[in-house]
């Protein structure tokens, strides 16, 4: 933890060392160069007008060409010069593309040189801003600030759509604007933050558990900064409507700036309703555009107004255009390394079937969607760094529940930070769904929203380091899984979880077994300030054990909602169960628990056991009185300095005088927790800081 190992000698072999040494066969591809060559030699010869591919797929149909006529035992390199490489259309790899365990396809970046592969398209042709009408909407210190320039002349018309979303969590930015590598806002107000609704005035009341609203949108707001948009098309607000945690992007029909009323189309509408004090922020405002990093299109004329945050020649302007960059479907045995993917609409690159394809030490960014989905088997991402992400991450999947084949699909010692910044509700670093996926030494840090979201079976997350994450929303977790007692057999270990707090600090959960979840092993992780640490939420046979918790509050939560609040759940519970083969092998060895789970009331929680755990600081649990029957507590050691090596630098290794070893607790591997040095790795080393609370 907070641990950079010295790996000199790995990290000066650079990519060189991840291509296979006795590769038969070399390809090669550059920016400079011209399809109508061998594309043997990296370099461009005049003489004999020979040199490298210019571009991917007159590569691919060579290495088809050179797996029919000669095929290379040892395999195929395809090397990619250093430069920039805009796309006409995503690269695609099929099963035809694929090599063999003794002859593997590797696609990979010339050792030491950056190579993009890139969605965009470069803006040029900027102008100061002279239509008067424009110049009278713009703010007085923005008229002199923003530049204009012409999309459909640079040959650039798809837009794409300024529309509601279609349901909470759910929605797509269309075309994006990028300066020197980095997102630009969508011109906006406030600037930073939210504001809120005074008052809901819709017809219809809400009323969950007592917390009341209304059914429509139609709400008052404060102060007089809406007057200002009347006339403007397209305004779109991005708002949490009733929960902190199920947010929506909604179309203005109409602002009474009289009445300082505003009213949202009537479809869509949020699902949960609209409560006082919800907040929200208007975008899509061209009257907005009021500081520098500020960008609105007119979609009508494809005028791009843009205040850059440094001198336009100190920097390039692009905007997104392809939906994706990169694919492969049932590919086996490729590699593809050491590229970087960004400025896409949509998810950056997909692994779809297939097995051993890996994607290595690759910098994904820049995406308006996640930065990779992963299905098929023994599939993975390596190394990699992945930011700026308008949804998630890392998508694993794949494996058969109803036979419970894992899929062992992977992300590994990957850094991935500032994600879900356009969806930032459920959108994690890493999901995992099917059966036996694995996340280990991950670093995940600054997101809105969740780390970790995972469903299905057996999957194991082990050895990674979150921190500052959940920063937006209190009823939600680092990790989050819910709402289904059969899918079971989940091993989170040897994690480090810190510095977590919620919106406005107002708490939220850390490892969120969420209503009814059963059979999680939480098992010898660290957790240093994380609210509701361990959180039970009603399942059955989940185990908390050889976990530190520091100043936690509390570090175990365990209800019995489902004899409560949730009890309308009841039958739902038994649906979801008798939907997988409980009674069949390999389900009833695999899950014996599940054999007798719907005995009795299976409303209680039971079979949840809590030992050997170190609380320090904060607070030890918080067990409703319903739960408690159902929780095996043993064991504990609460409120009795463990003696730590150096609490102080975060260093939660115990002393070999520490009482905890008396109690049976096992010790944490925590020096081998997080990301570590590699060849294999985008960057190093990886500096990150904690988040400001």
């Amino acid at each position: 933890m907070h641990t950079i190992a010295l790996a000199a000698a790995l990290l000066i072999l650079g990519l060189s060392a991840l291509a296979p040494a006795d590769a038969a066969a070399w390809l090669y591809v550059s920016p400079g160069g011209n399809d109508a060559w061998s594309g043997r030699s990296a370099a461009a010869n005049r003489r004999t007008g020979d040199g490298p591919f210019r571009t991917l797929e007159r590569a691919r149909d060579a290495v088809r060409k050179l797996k029919t006529t000669a095929p290379a035992r040892g395999g195929i390199v395809v090397e990619l010069a250093g430069g920039v490489y805009e796309l006409a259309q995503p690269f695609a790899l099929t099963a035809e593309d694929s090599g063999t365990a003794e002859s593997p396809i590797t696609w990979r970046a010339a050792p030491g040189r950056t190579v993009s592969l890139v969605g965009g398209r470069v803006v040029t042709g900027w102008q100061p801003v002279t239509d008067a009408a424009v110049l009278a909407k713009l703010d007085p210190a923005a008229r002199r600030q923003v530049m204009r320039a012409d999309l459909k002349a640079l040959g650039v018309t798809d837009f794409g759509e300024i529309k509601a979303g279609p349901s909470w969590a759910q929605s797509s930015p269309g075309l994006e604007v990028f300066f020197s590598g980095e997102p630009m806002t969508l011109a906006r107000w406030p600037n930073e933050g939210f504001t809120s609704m005074v008052d809901v005035l819709g017809p219809t009341p809400v009323d969950v558990r007592g917390t009341k609203g209304c059914r429509e949108g139609i709400f008052r707001y404060e102060g007089d900064r809406p007057a200002r948009w009347v006339g403007e098309p397209d305004i779109m607000l991005e708002g949490f409507w009733f929960w902190d945690w199920a947010d929506q992007r909604l179309h203005v029909q109409s602002i009474n700036a009289e009445k300082k009323v505003i009213t949202l189309d009537p479809q869509p509408l949020h699902g949960f309703g609209f409560r006082q004090g919800g907040w929200w922020y208007a975008y899509n405002l061209l009257c907005e555009l009021d500081q520098p990093g500020e960008w609105y299109l007119d979609r009508g004329t494809g005028t791009l107004y843009f205040w850059p945050p440094a001198p336009l020649e100190q920097g390039q302007v692009a905007v997104s255009v392809l939906p994706s960059l990169l694919s492969t479907k049932g590919t086996s045995h490729v590699t593809i390394q050491g590229l970087t993917l960004e400025c896409a609409r949509g998810t950056l690159a997909s692994l779809s079937g297939g097995s051993h394809t890996r994607l290595v030490g690759c910098t994904l960014r820049n995406a308006g969607s996640w930065a990779v989905g992963v299905s098929g088997t023994d599939n993975g991402v390596v190394g990699c760094d992945m930011y700026n992400l308008g949804d998630g991450g890392v998508a694993l999947s794949g494996g058969d529940r109803r036979t419970l084949t894992p899929c062992h699909n992977y992300v590994e010692n990957c850094h991935l930070h500032h994600f879900a910044r356009w969806n930032p509700i459920l959108k994690p670093g890493v999901q995992l769904d099917g059966v036996g996926c694995r996340m280990a030494h991950n670093l995940i840090h600054d997101a809105p929203h969740m780390a970790v979201l995972f469903g299905g079976n057996d999957h194991l997350i082990e050895y990674n380091e979150i921190h500052s994450v959940v920063w937006q929303s209190n009823d939600a977790g680092v990790m989050y899984a819910g709402y289904n007692p059969a899918m079971r057999g989940h091993l989170i270990r040897y994690n480090y979880i810190h510095h977590i707090y919620g919106y406005q600090n107002k708490g939220c959960n850390g490892i969120y077994l969420d209503d009814m979840f059963c059979s999680a092993t939480i098992f010898g992780n660290v957790f240093y300030q994380v609210p509701r640490a361990a959180f039970i939420g009603g399942g059955h046979d989940n185990v908390v054990e050889s976990n530190v918790f520091v100043d936690c509050t509390p570090a175990l939560h365990v209800d019995a909602r489902m004899m409560g609040w949730a009890k309308g759940s009841v039958p739902i519970m038994k649906q979801r169960l008798e939907e997988v083969p409980y009674h069949e092998e390999p389900w009833r060895s695999r899950y014996p628990q599940l054999l007798t789970y719907l005995e009795g009331n299976y409303a209680e929680p039971r079979g949840n056991v809590v030992k050997h755990n170190i609380c320090w600081g904060g607070k030890w649990d918080e067990i409703e009185g319903l739960a408690r029957p159902g929780v095996k507590l043993e064991d504990n050691l609460v409120g009795v300095d463990p003696k730590f090596v150096d609490a102080e630098h975060f260093d939660f290794d115990l002393r070999p005088d520490s009482p905890a070893w008396a109690i049976g607790f096992e010790a944490i591997p925590v020096k081998r927790i997080g990301l570590y040095a590699s060849p294999e790795r985008a960057s190093w080393p990886v500096r990150h800081t904690v988040r400001p609370h």
